[in-house]
């Protein structure tokens, strides 16, 4: 999922059978309504809110997927294409996914991203690996930025010694890499951008062509328009107070939202970025700052496509089913094929 809060009127499992489980754990001192509750000793509560599915597809699906654990606290997804497995001589395009969920919640289990990267991997015709990593607060930034970096490294060892996965690594094609997410999923993907082309070590191994930012989760300490204009958010799935609380729990402890993270506007980290793809939504809160990160992005010769679709809220290619959504994710997965296969 994405950065998202649910309408007040949800209340967690805990909370209807009568609250002697928080009284254990103290007071609670954040909390996303029907998401995610932190305690005052620490404990943590996420309430299943959103099926968890195993990697097992129809076969109308048209792929295959399946999980790998890569350590007790990260473990990848990956789905590949029938139209890859059918042929021993086709690779195809690397795209590493990271989901959403301000950092705080969120699984690449979700059912709403299986369905969501299944869809992608057919459609735009690449290997899809989905990232599962860690979870703030009792992990917090730059946890989930180690594991994507991680998860990048230990792909490129794979390649290099096809290491007891040839049949699916050798679908792959390193040098044609595309790093992906959407919210908090997309700063991911920025951030471990940034990493990976400041170093400079997978310059002979692995060649990122592209990132793909969906609705990406920034912040700042002043605010913009779209996020003052509160009305918008009773069409979309995040609110002010929400990204707030997501921050003050994956942030380092006394940081604000001006720190890089957050608010990358505030250094030229992404100076060696390559060409990247935004998409923005009409009633997310975080279109302004989207739109002015892709402005700041071009100043700096980036090469940057923004897409801003009508009508739609945060998060809504995976959140909402109705038709005005459904055809904005049909020319999302049109724009994601070409941008992959220019």
């Amino acid at each position: 999922m994405a950065t998202i809060s649910f309408p007040h009127n949800h209340q967690s499992s805990d909370s209807r059978r009568g609250g002697s489980h928080h009284h254990r754990h103290g007071p609670v001192v954040e909390e996303i309504e029907g998401l995610i509750k932190v305690f005052n000793d620490g404990c943590v509560e996420r309430p299943p809110i959103v099926p968890t599915v195993s990697p097992t597809l129809h076969p109308s699906a048209k792929a295959t997927a399946f999980d790998i654990k890569l350590s007790n606290d990260t473990w990848t997804r990956v789905y590949i294409p029938d139209a890859a497995a059918a042929s021993p001589s086709v690779t195809l395009p690397l795209l590493v996914y990271f989901h959403g969920g301000g950092f705080c919640v969120g699984s690449a289990a979700w059912s709403c991203y299986h369905d969501f990267l299944t869809s992608l991997a057919v459609q735009a015709r690449c290997v899809v690996v989905s990232v599962n990593y860690r979870l703030a607060p009792e992990h917090r930034l730059p946890a989930a930025y180690d594991d994507g970096v991680n998860v990048v490294t230990w792909l490129v060892k794979q390649q290099i010694s096809n290491g007891g996965y040839p049949s699916w690594v050798s679908k792959c094609n390193l040098s044609n890499v595309f790093l992906a997410g959407d919210s908090a999923g997309a700063n991911i993907a920025y951030q471990v951008a940034v990493r990976i082309t400041a170093s400079g070590k997978y310059v002979n191994t692995l060649n990122l062509k592209g990132i793909i930012l969906i609705h990406p989760f920034f912040g700042g300490e002043s605010r913009t328009s779209s996020e003052k204009q509160q009305h918008h958010s009773k069409s979309s799935a995040l609110t002010l107070s929400a990204s707030d609380a997501y921050w003050r729990l994956a942030l380092p402890r006394g940081a604000s939202r001006d720190h890089p993270w957050c608010n990358p506007l505030v250094s030229s980290a992404g100076a060696k970025l390559p060409t990247t793809m935004v998409f923005m939504a009409e009633f997310d809160i975080l279109k302004d700052r989207n739109l002015e990160m892709c402005k700041v992005m071009r100043s700096h010769g980036k090469r940057v496509e923004g897409i801003v679709h009508g009508g739609v809220g945060h998060a809504f290619h995976i959140l909402d089913n109705s038709s005005v959504s459904r055809d904005r994710i049909h020319d999302m997965m049109c724009r994601l094929h070409n941008f992959i296969h220019p």
